[in-house]
């Protein structure tokens, strides 16, 4: 499964990349704006710090003609940029048109498995399915996961399902479980990954037992 943190802070990214385990980022209008920062000046250095991975960067307008223009200047920008689309009906047909002019997409804010098929149609590279805010209705947001693995598997869909709104460690196990191509979540997310307190308890013990030893591995 691929991994990417979600994020337009580019101090974070370059944390998450010093590990060599990360795939992608993700950002959206929400991250970017938090960041304090321009979009063009932090989604370039994001890809700077992260070359060989995708990065998402979304368009803001709601309207065919705008979206289709934005999205243009965004895919120009790095060749690792990823434009992410809403899943509106305008969404829908600006994946359409940029799938057919091979610029990849990441679609976002998907739901249920009807709107995945919707994407997947379309022949978006990612779909996004949200998983946090439909847990806080009090449903299980891993079913439309499991749902649209399945549905993409069994049709033959290019698409790649990306678990997002990821709120705990949780979150990927069961992302993992469902068989998702791509999990993105914020950087402690992948922080509380490292921790086990059996990790930390053994460490311990064979640094006290070395310690006492009196070893050394460098001369």
């Amino acid at each position: 499964m691929k991994l990417f943190v979600d994020t337009g802070d580019v101090k974070e990214v370059a944390r998450a990349a010093e590990w060599g385990i990360l795939d992608g980022v993700t950002t959206n209008p929400t991250l970017i704006a938090k960041s304090g920062r321009g979009f063009k000046e932090t989604v370039l250095e994001i890809c700077s710090l992260v070359p060989n991975g995708d990065i998402s960067a979304e368009v803001v307008a709601t309207d065919y003609d705008a979206m289709l223009a934005e999205a243009l200047e965004v895919s120009s920008w790095a060749e690792n940029i990823v434009v992410k689309v809403p899943l509106i009906e305008p969404g829908i047909r600006l994946v359409s048109e940029l799938t057919r002019r091979d610029i990849r997409t990441n679609v976002t804010l998907v739901f249920t498995v009807g709107q995945a098929l919707l994407a997947a149609k379309a022949g978006a590279t990612y779909i996004s399915n949200f998983v946090g805010r439909v847990d806080d209705l009090s449903t299980d947001g891993m079913e439309a996961v499991r749902d649209t693995v399945t549905m993409v598997d069994t049709y033959g869909f290019e698409s790649q399902v990306l678990v997002a709104s990821v709120r705990h460690p949780l979150h990927v196990l069961q992302a993992i479980q469902a068989g998702a191509h791509v999990s993105t979540m914020p950087l402690k997310v992948i922080e509380q990954l490292f921790g086990h307190p059996l990790t930390e308890a053994g460490l311990k013990r064979f640094l006290d037992d070395w310690n006492k030893a009196g070893l050394s591995i460098l001369p």
